[in-house]
């Protein structure tokens, strides 16, 4: 008889969307072992989302338009003219733009085949994991303005880092020939393909336009609310049991060795950058340093699952290698600089 309780399971687990079985057994963990703790819990995410909701709802609607118009072909200028103009126009738009790295592979990969420099690309792949208008008003409803408009200066400040040092060093055994010779150009997010041409402001008057809209709004909604809700439960349990003078220990006080630990530890640990928000206010709580908290979110947001895979995926492993080593020592500089002036 065969057996296929296996592949049966195997397909469940694949079609089950991750988070919301973390959330869900986490919870249920919580209400079996600490049942006293799980109503605060459950309390504690609710006002954070709540009081977050009007961020959720004005970034929503912010990327949902951004998408509908098709802006994401103004990333193009960034890869017209003099290469230290490719690189300052990359990383701004990579700092600022909504636009993931995954979600503009195809892009990419069609720049380099036509012989886009490498330092441009690595400015632009550097900055967009960081920050976008969505994570902008989320880190700003969390963390402060002034934690957010600082990351989004380090992510613009990384992006210009990476890509001139990467000019700099084009001729070197490094990034000699740096494309994979068959590159794997799929997306991981977005639910249609950008729009050609010019970007259209007045995008209701297309009906493919406002079903982009539409599909766009509502998949970033679920997103956000998915992650964050994960995030504050998590953020909520973290207050709870992982005891504050750790935390200090390890990752407090204005030394070096806290702002390199927060960008080692970043790295691995992040979930994403909208779900990361929370977990660095709980641990600015417990005595993280500044200068730890935005090296942990610089080298998280570049090394990330789905901003690593956009360059893997078009990039041979040494130039993937000089990839996360740019991200980590800027992330470091970012932390100097951030507990310098906060």
């Amino acid at each position: 008889m065969t057996d296929i309780s296996l592949p049966a399971a195997r397909l469940w687990w694949q079609r089950t969307d991750k988070a919301w079985f973390a959330l869900v057994t986490i919870l249920a963990l919580t209400a079996f072992f600490d049942p006293v703790q799980f109503r605060p819990t459950v309390s504690f995410t609710a006002t954070a989302l709540w009081h977050t909701a009007p961020f959720i709802a004005f970034a929503v609607l912010a990327v949902a338009y951004m998408k509908a118009t098709g802006a994401e072909t103004l990333l193009a200028r960034a890869f017209e003219g003099r290469q230290t103009r490719m690189i300052v126009l990359a990383a701004l738009l990579g700092g600022l733009s909504p636009f993931c790295s995954c979600e503009v592979i195809p892009f990419i990969a069609a720049m380099l085949a036509l012989g886009a420099p490498l330092g441009a690309v690595m400015a632009f792949w550097l900055a967009s994991p960081i920050m976008d208008p969505a994570m902008f008003l989320i880190t700003s409803g969390t963390l402060g303005w002034d934690f957010a408009i600082a990351k989004t200066l380090a992510a613009v400040g990384l992006g210009l880092f990476g890509g001139f040092v990467t000019m700099a060093a084009a001729r070197s055994a490094v990034f000699a020939d740096p494309l994979r010779e068959k590159p794997q150009i799929g997306g991981c997010c977005g639910v249609r393909k950008p729009f050609q041409g010019k970007p259209v402001w007045r995008f209701w008057q297309e009906t493919d336009r406002r079903d982009t809209f539409r599909e766009n709004a509502l998949e970033n909604a679920v997103f956000l609310v998915k992650w964050l809700t994960l995030a504050y439960v998590i953020e909520a349990l973290m207050l709870q049991y992982v005891p504050a003078d750790m935390i200090a220990r390890l990752l407090g006080g204005d030394g070096l060795g806290a702002i390199i630990l927060g960008a080692l530890v970043g790295a691995p640990a992040y979930l994403n950058g909208y779900a990361a928000v929370p977990l660095v206010d709980a641990l600015l709580a417990q005595g993280m340093s500044d200068g730890a908290a935005m090296s942990f979110v610089i080298a998280g947001g570049v090394s990330c699952i789905p901003a690593a895979i956009a360059v893997w995926a078009l990039v041979k492993p040494r130039v993937f290698a000089a990839y996360l080593g740019l991200a980590i020592t800027g992330a470091i500089l970012a932390g100097i600089a951030w507990q310098a002036v906060a």
